[in-house]
């Protein structure tokens, strides 16, 4: 049985919607989120999935993705590019739901509604 989270999800063109989305946390999903090979970043709490050559294919930059991150208190030395997907840590190395205080900063900074 596949284990499903809700994930934050911010694309990287503007005129694609901020969303909290069930999903489940195959390698499988997060490649089709992220349009590709999956790479992580590690913040307190939460972690991201990106596509890890989104240098070299190029995909757009995700200015959204960057400002939460940034705001979320974790300073990147590179620019984050393509589809970001949010969750949080779970026991035992597991996938959790994208942090509550992560989605009232998304809904603050992109003034949107994500809680349901």
């Amino acid at each position: 049985m596949l284990q499903t989270n809700r994930a934050l999800i911010i694309p990287a063109r503007l005129s694609h919607p901020v969303r909290v989305e069930e999903i489940d946390t195959s390698l499988a999903t997060r490649q089709a989120l992220v349009e590709g090979n999956v790479g992580a970043i590690t913040g307190t709490g939460w972690h991201i999935y990106l596509n890890d050559e989104a240098d070299f294919i190029p995909l757009p930059l995700n200015a959204r993705a960057e400002v939460l991150i940034r705001e979320a208190g974790l300073h990147l030395e590179e620019t984050v590019s393509g589809t970001v997907v949010f969750l949080g840590h779970g026991n035992n190395g597991d996938e959790a739901d994208a942090p509550a205080h992560l989605l009232r900063l998304a809904e603050r900074l992109f003034d949107t509604a994500l809680a349901a």
